[in-house]
């Protein structure tokens, strides 16, 4: 069971200048309880943005770069390879742009926090198409004193 897992705005805005474009506290408290004990995927610029391995996770990173060596990781050249890799029988994308592009073509859960938000980015995840993705569960949340714009935790199956 693929999981892609990401926050993106209101057009689908992921990140700018690999970084994130907004805190949401509450989001990261839930990605790491989520993919915590799990194998995480990741190009190449997703991890250098989050400076080291994500602990208690196996972390598989993409890279064109056939000598690219990030300690404590497994180092592979495609998401194919990556997850004839992986061993977890729930492997979770964790993005960039790219990497979510090839994998939602083979995913079958899409694991969204949607931020209601028009923010500047120039990475955007792919279009999500109603025809394949089924909403399987929604949580609202409003912004309050720690986060600054609503949001919601949604949950699409592969129909």
């Amino acid at each position: 069971m693929i999981t892609i897992i990401a926050a993106i705005g209101k057009n689908r805005e992921l990140g700018k200048n690999n970084d994130l474009i907004w805190h949401l506290p509450n989001d990261l408290k839930r990605f790491k309880k989520v993919t915590s004990g799990h194998d995480v995927i990741m190009g190449r610029k997703t991890f250098e943005s989050l400076g080291k391995p994500l602990p208690n996770r196996t972390n598989i990173i993409i890279t064109r770069n056939t000598d690219y060596k990030a300690k404590g990781c497994i180092v592979v050249n495609s998401l194919e390879i990556a997850l004839k890799t992986t061993t977890d029988t729930k492997p979770y994308i964790l993005g960039g742009g790219n990497i979510y592009s090839q994998a939602i073509e083979v995913a079958h859960i899409l694991d969204l926090t949607l931020v209601d938000a028009v923010l500047d980015a120039d990475v955007f995840f792919p279009e999500i198409d109603l025809t394949i993705w089924k909403e399987t569960s929604r949580e609202n949340f409003k912004a309050d004193e720690k986060h600054n714009y609503n949001y919601s935790f949604v949950t699409f199956e592969r129909k």
